[in-house]
């Protein structure tokens, strides 16, 4: 790498995430938050899109893995359904709820500077993403949702919102949560979803990155990248969205030195398409096998062949 790409490989994540806050904050002062927020969203797959290409962290993810169209279908079921459930149903309510006296609970820090409530909004709502994140892997009927996202064989932006609808119903419906309970403003569960948003993007990028002291208190790529690692070891840990204080609290952050492995994925059948990866958890083990006697090019056949 020469010294210009290195230079930049420090500068790229807070670099991108400055300006997509900055591009959002912009709009929250022209009371335009989501069309500033969907345009910082755009730079971000933009910018993300051919920094990939210009320096790749692993070369070999630029290959297609015939993945592409599932990843977009499972962005738009969980993503784009999920979220406009709650967003037009839940948050309109939470909205109304946090303007009663229904949560005036006090507990607040209401006269705090709006930067120092959106950073503890971040910090609280993300005790619960852990702890989700966390039973996703560790109790069965949990990851027979969370597994179609770590069926990837390949990280990059594409596969940010690659999750069954369950298990992003779970994750946004956790997110939240706290912060209503907590009596939290509107515009810090706006800013935090906003924040999540971006991180997730930048976390599933395939770009060369160098994170230094990042890594011990954000949840940076080279962090997320060992949490995709087929070993359960290495996997099993990491679980932080946005930020890794969890982690570092409850044991599971590990941050080695040398480089994360290039081999993903998970050790079970995970069928090819899309289809059947959203049925793939309301199936039993008899339904299962019919597709996979008919299907069997899954993504483990695929990633074990390598």
């Amino acid at each position: 790498m020469n010294r210009a790409k290195h230079i930049l490989s420090y500068l790229t994540w807070p670099g991108l995430l400055l300006i997509c806050l900055s591009i959002t904050a912009y709009g929250f002062s022209q009371d335009m938050m989501m069309r500033f927020f969907n345009l910082a969203y755009l730079f971000l797959i933009v910018s993300l899109y051919f920094l990939e290409r210009a320096m790749p962290h692993e070369r070999k993810w630029l290959e297609v893995d015939g993945q592409t169209i599932a990843n977009i279908a499972h962005t738009l079921t969980s993503k784009g359904t999920v979220q406009i459930l709650l967003i037009f149903g839940g948050v309109i309510g939470i909205a109304g709820l946090l303007e009663s006296d229904a949560l005036d609970y006090g507990l607040w820090p209401m006269d705090w500077p709006l930067w120092l409530q959106i950073a503890l909004g971040v910090v609280a709502s993300e005790f619960a993403l852990y702890w989700a994140h966390r039973l996703a892997h560790e109790w069965p009927f949990l990851w027979r949702f969370h597994a179609i996202h770590h069926s990837v064989v390949k990280l990059w932006f594409v596969n940010t919102g690659r999750f069954h609808f369950v298990d992003s119903l779970i994750s946004v419906v956790m997110g939240i949560v706290p912060l209503v309970i907590l009596g939290a403003s509107m515009e810090v569960i706006q800013w935090q979803a906003a924040i999540t948003a971006f991180i997730g993007m930048l976390t599933h990028c395939n770009v060369e990155m160098r994170f230094g002291v990042l890594s011990w208190v954000f949840n940076t790529p080279g962090l997320h990248r060992w949490h995709h690692s087929r070993k359960l070891e290495e996997g099993n840990r990491n679980y932080g969205e946005n930020v890794i204080i969890w982690d570092q609290i409850f044991g599971t952050y590990i941050n080695p030195k040398h480089r994360p492995p290039s081999n993903i994925g998970i050790g079970d059948f995970m069928p090819e398409k899309f289809i059947h990866q959203l049925m793939w958890p309301f199936l039993n083990e008899r339904q299962k096998e019919a597709i996979q006697k008919k299907f069997p090019e899954g993504m483990h056949f695929k990633q074990a062949a390598e």
